[in-house]
């Protein structure tokens, strides 16, 4: 099962290598690795993207609130969240088929950050399954080169039921 873990920390040297040892070490991949700072000074935010069963995850968060610089860890693989990803893409786009990559971009939000004569690099954010959509969608203009970042996430305010 797919876990997004929410993790706040003091920004200290080490924090992350300690922090990613703990997954390690019970061999697990992380899939997806996002770190950065917060409004407060010297904490910083991290968004793990893994796969595992529950029980291993929770060991995995008994450990981490063990840590003396983990602040707060929240799972929110079963709260509801907001997740984004965002893709820089480098894209063939010859005159003939510009056009059409241009509304593909265009139906799914995307940004076009740079042009070429026969490229657009295109800035896509959203979730998992928007990424896929407009990727699969593109594949066939050619992907010159493709960079994705982790996932950030973050808890909705409004908890409604299901």
């Amino acid at each position: 099962m797919r876990h997004v873990l929410s993790i706040l920390v003091e920004n200290e040297p080490g924090v992350l290598s300690r922090v990613v040892g703990l997954f390690s070490g019970r061999g697990f991949n992380i899939e997806s690795l996002n770190v950065g700072p917060t409004l407060e000074n010297g904490v910083s935010h991290i968004t793990i993207c893994t796969s595992g069963e529950e029980q291993i995850i929770e060991q995995i968060m008994k450990q981490l609130h063990k840590l003396i610089t983990v602040i707060k860890v929240v799972d929110l693989t079963h709260l509801q969240a907001v997740e984004r990803e965002i893709v820089l893409m480098k894209v063939g786009a010859e005159d003939s088929k510009r056009a059409e990559v241009l509304r593909i971009a265009d139906i799914f939000r995307c940004k076009v950050v740079d042009v070429s004569p026969d490229e657009l690099t295109l800035e896509i954010t959203g979730d998992q399954g928007k990424i896929k959509a407009v990727v699969a969608l593109l594949q066939r203009f050619g992907v010159k080169e493709f960079i994705r970042a982790g996932t950030v996430a973050m808890r909705r305010s409004m908890q409604l039921a299901d």
